[in-house]
């Protein structure tokens, strides 16, 4: 049967979104700050060969510069201000939850509510300034030692350019956090996911015409052009259906007595969603994988490096076993890991016995606990093995057919994770509109029905 706010979402239309005037400002808002974002990652740092640069970054374009090139938007190629991005505060986020679930000082600062949020978020900026500063610093010394075909990549080092290098790109780390903050409350969607987001799909137009490119001179295949196609096509439905997917638990209420009047009790559910981790497992995994191959690519553009680190990172190639082996297996880790931080099953159980709600046929307490905890390892066992698929089908085919990084598994989850979430977000603004009318034409009946009488 389709309730009441399911019909009234399948009622929006170009007419609704015409009248409600809030909404289309935060999406203005929204896009002005994607274009200042946009903007920035074209301006780059001083002191750097552009030229120069760039020859060396194809060297290292299948490390892990080339998955936070795709995620800064081609911020990194080209050593701009945002080449950092925003990946310094995900990490200070990631640090401060797993500190929060360990350290009894943070878990009481985030039980006191708005205080203690906005003092935890005060602790991730702080983090993030250090994390910011520390990688700025190794970038700044990463420059000045590399070189490549068309000369140093930086003319004059020392100093003064270590210095303006960390002032510029943590400037440009910090300005980026706060300018995702003010699109989660003054615009559409999560600011944080929306400027990744935006790096991501604002190098798929460029892909797909190399794409095309590819198959133009023979380099790719016209099978493989579809067989990409078609996979890119089922990766997406495959991450619609999975995102949405949720194990519902019937939470039941007690009936209860106000005066001489029996209520009867209430039910509801629980959602327990079947990917709970969402993109950080293939996020933590790529970078740990990647990280090897760009080591021994560093080394061997000194003067080559030991055998053993040679022989490890040819087995970490892409399609490798090992390497789909050692990538399957850190996905299906962190997805279990991350769950277990972002959700307590011990404080949900407490929370329904505090409000009065049951599982039916469950003792509220610790076997409530225990049962959560049971079915939400069930379902993180079939959301972990839809990470892994979703992020090593795409693999083997990228990697046997040599296509960028804008066409694997997590970029993809990336983009319509946060696409799925904006839409929403739009529809609950539409539907508030469309409850503020009707309440108001409802208020305006009963007037004029008092002033009739």
């Amino acid at each position: 049967m389709v309730s009441a706010a399911e019909q009234l979402a399948s009622n929006l239309n170009l007419g609704a979104f015409a009248k409600a005037q809030d909404l289309k400002n935060r999406i203005w808002f929204t896009l002005g700050a994607l274009i200042i974002y946009r903007l920035g990652t074209f301006i780059p740092i001083p002191g750097v060969d552009a030229g120069a640069f760039a020859a060396a970054f194809k060297s290292q374009s299948s490390g892990i510069l080339g998955m936070f090139n795709v995620f800064a938007g081609g911020a990194v190629e080209r050593m701009a201000i945002f080449a950092l991005n925003i990946m310094p505060y995900i990490s200070a986020s990631i640090i401060i939850q797993l500190m929060t679930s360990l350290s009894p000082k943070l878990e009481a600062l985030k039980k006191e509510g708005e205080s203690g949020r906005k003092q935890i978020n005060q602790y991730t900026r702080y983090l993030t300034l250090v994390l910011a500063a520390f990688q700025a610093y190794g970038i700044a010394i990463g420059l000045e030692g590399s070189r490549s075909e068309a000369g140093a990549v930086v003319g004059d080092p020392g100093w003064f350019f270590r210095l303006t290098t960390v002032i510029t790109l943590v400037g440009g780390t910090m300005f980026l956090m706060w300018l995702g903050e003010q699109i989660t409350q003054r615009g559409v969607g999560n600011g944080i996911s929306l400027i990744i987001f935006a790096g991501i799909v604002a190098g798929l137009p460029s892909a797909l015409v190399g794409l095309f490119e590819m198959a133009r001179t023979g380099a790719l295949s016209t099978f493989l052009l579809l067989a990409l196609l078609v996979l890119m096509l089922a990766v997406v439905a495959a991450i619609v259906f999975i995102e949405r997917a949720q194990r519902r638990l019937l939470i039941q209420y007690p009936k209860r007595q106000v005066g001489n009047r029996m209520f009867q009790g209430d039910a509801s559910h629980l959602p327990l969603k079947l990917n709970s981790a969402g993109v950080i497992p293939p996020i933590f995994a790529s970078s740990l994988l990647l990280l090897p191959i760009t080591v021994a690519q560093f080394s061997s553009t000194q003067g080559g490096g030991p055998e053993w680190l040679q022989g490890i990172v040819a087995s970490l190639g892409h399609g490798q076993p090992l390497y789909l082996a050692v990538y399957i297996s850190l996905i299906i880790f962190f997805a279990f890991f991350y769950t277990a931080v972002v959700f307590n099953p011990k404080d949900t159980a407490d929370n329904l016995r505090k409000h009065g709600g049951f599982l039916p046929g469950i003792r509220p307490g610790e076997k409530t606990a225990e049962y959560i905890d049971y079915v939400l390892t069930r379902i993180t066992v079939v959301g972990a093995i839809y990470l892994a698929a979703v992020c090593v089908m795409p693999e083997i085919l990228t990697s046997y057919a040599a296509v960028p990084f804008y066409f694997g598994g997590t970029s993809l989850l990336i983009a319509v994770s946060v696409t799925m979430d904006t839409v929403a977000q739009i529809q609950s603004h539409l539907l508030a509109h469309q409850y503020e009318g009707l309440i108001k034409k409802a208020k305006l009946r009963g007037a004029t029905g008092r002033g009739r009488r």
